[in-house]
């Protein structure tokens, strides 16, 4: 095997995991099932990839960006049919098919390959995954799952519980991976919903231009945050029925609230007698 030589490059976040007993709830998490393609993102020196192969999965599509790792995981795993190996950089090649994620994801770059995994509001993935299953920084992974009135609680929460169901499977301290990094990781799920069940595109749209115009002056109260977008009376008339008061701020409003809010300025304003 090709990995004796290699150490951890840090510009490639790279950090080992190690520990057996996250690995075995990363791979429970997944819930694979004999129909399943995965795709793994960062395979590493293969921990996880080895793992995977041993579930009852169609496939296993790895996509690794360091070239010595690649050589290593051809050796290790080249001749199992079941696997499959891109050597390049998740961000820019084209992704093998899959229908679920797994990723331990480089903590410098975890805004981008969410984008690329899930998609953003306003243009969500054509074609979703059924599950992913990704190792993040802790710090990253209470933002996407918390509750509206927390500390953590953002534009980034409220986006990815609009794009699917999202909840913590186990909390990964640094001593897990070699070389440990300097913060705490957790593993997260994310269950996107079907298309069916998404926003309508230019409703999206509303309402990412309300996060971004709310969060970017998340201290303020919406009543000066939402200005100008309809006459007093009828901002006011419109947060009674979304359930909300002008005096809240940003980060105390629900996702499905948000939804509303967008909703009700979308409408057009009624013409005075």
């Amino acid at each position: 095997m090709s990995f004796a030589a290699h150490r951890a490059r840090k510009r490639f976040g790279q950090h080992w995991l190690v520990d057996q007993g996250v690995l075995h709830r990363i791979v429970a998490a997944a819930e694979v099932t004999a129909g399943d393609r995965i795709l793994e993102v960062g395979p590493g020196r293969g921990a996880l990839t080895e793992r995977l192969l041993d579930t009852p999965a169609e496939s296993v599509a790895a996509v690794e960006l360091d070239r010595d790792l690649v050589l290593g995981l051809q050796e290790r795993f080249g001749n199992n049919p079941r696997f499959q190996l891109t050597a390049g950089d998740a961000l820019a090649v084209a992704l093998p098919e899959a229908t679920k994620v797994v990723a331990n994801i480089p903590y410098n770059i975890t805004g981008p390959v969410l984008e690329r995994l899930v998609g953003r509001l306003d243009r969500p993935v054509a074609i979703p995954y059924q599950r992913l299953v990704l190792l993040v920084q802790q710090e990253v992974g209470q933002r996407i799952r918390c509750l509206p009135g927390t500390s953590s609680y953002s534009a980034l929460s409220v986006r990815m519980q609009l794009l699917g169901h999202c909840q913590s499977v186990c909390p990964v301290p640094p001593r897990c991976f070699q070389p440990p990094p300097k913060v705490m990781s957790e593993v997260i799920a994310i269950d996107p919903f079907p298309v069916e069940q998404r926003l309508d595109p230019a409703l999206a749209r509303r309402v990412e231009q309300l996060l971004k115009r709310c969060f970017a002056a998340r201290r303020k109260m919406l009543r000066n945050s939402l200005a100008g977008l309809l006459g007093a009376d009828a901002l006011e008339a419109l947060a009674l029925e979304v359930g909300i008061t002008l005096q809240q701020r940003p980060q105390e409003v629900a996702p499905l609230q948000w939804v509303a809010l967008a909703a009700g300025l979308n409408q057009p304003t009624p013409a005075r007698p």
